[in-house]
């Protein structure tokens, strides 16, 4: 199925931006065209956002708090924003966290983590599960259950919380539930749709592969705090929300990881979104599977809190 008709619509908006080399593009480049080609949304009303500072793996950490209708303590999102492990940050994904919290009905809290290449793996990682610790520790002042605390990320952020989730096994602060949307799973980025999908959409194949050398910087590809599929075991995880887009090379690799999770035994649910592109659950109020995957997100959240209540 080629994009859908709205995917098109996106995309033919941002077809004069310049292209962009990956042969020849620096850090600072690329970081500067990503800001060029953003405009910011009009923000979706809550009861609270306020910013914070947290404790990361090697020093203090950016949070925002959002929070919605409702009286506390409510359930707790950790939240990991993607961009390649290079760049975005809180202000790029603040539309889906509002809509997250608003629509789940939870306290959000959005994580800034240390961007290669200036911190290589694994600093990014390491704040990831820093960041849990530390929300566990603080969720009760923040107006949050400490008991009922999931975590979500889109494409780097959703590798992160895959990893952190398997780091915090068996940890006071191990997520009640994992929600990924189109998460980066493998280092060795060479799954079937990388081909299948080598210039479609916001993410070019090699274009991730670039991410790729930005964050490893040598370091081992199949190293489990790097790809979470190479984990040597799986089992005994946090159930999990995995959300892919059919025409995005980081495709396979989140269907692989949905269905190795499932084969240890773990409680997956995976969806495909047909005829979308890398990075579409961002573009709310422009793309219909924007609005209609934040949606399914927030509710499998308040399914995964309604049975932990239980």
């Amino acid at each position: 199925m080629p994009l859908d008709a709205h995917a098109q619509a996106v995309l033919a908006a941002f077809a004069d931006l310049p292209p962009l080399d990956v042969s020849t593009v620096t850090i600072d480049h690329y970081r500067a065209f990503l800001a060029a080609g953003m405009a910011p949304a009009e923000p979706e009303a809550l009861t609270a956002v306020s910013d914070v500072v947290a404790a990361g793996a090697a020093g203090p950490i950016a949070a925002r708090v959002y929070h919605p209708d409702g009286d506390g303590p409510l359930p707790v999102v950790a939240f990991f924003h993607g961009g390649g492990f290079v760049s975005l940050g809180l202000d790029s994904h603040d539309a889906l966290c509002r809509r997250l919290a608003r629509l789940s009905g939870a306290l959000v809290v959005s994580f800034d983590y240390r961007l290669a290449p200036e911190h290589p793996f694994p600093a990014a990682a390491h704040d990831a599960v820093a960041a849990l610790r530390w929300l566990r520790t603080h969720a009760a002042e923040l107006g949050g259950d400490a008991a009922r605390i999931a975590v979500a990320g889109d494409s780097a952020g959703g590798n992160l919380a895959a990893v952190a989730s398997q780091q915090l096994r068996g940890d006071a602060a191990e997520p009640c539930h994992q929600l990924l949307f189109y998460p980066v799973i493998d280092g060795a980025a060479e799954a079937a749709s990388y081909r299948e999908h080598v210039s479609v959409g916001f993410l070019p194949a090699e274009l991730m592969r670039w991410f790729w050398q930005q964050y490893l910087a040598g370091a081992d590809a199949h190293h489990a705090l790097a790809s979470p599929i190479r984990s040597a075991n799986l089992a005994g995880l946090a159930p999990a929300t995995v959300f892919t887009a059919e025409c995005d090379p980081l495709r396979d690799e989140g269907e692989a990881y949905a269905r190795a999770l499932a084969a240890a035994g773990n409680t997956v649910e995976l969806k495909r979104w047909d005829g979308q592109f890398h990075g579409f659950a961002s573009l709310l109020g422009v793309l219909p599977a924007a609005d209609a995957a934040v949606a399914e997100g927030a509710a499998a959240l308040r399914r995964a809190f309604a049975t932990v209540a239980a």
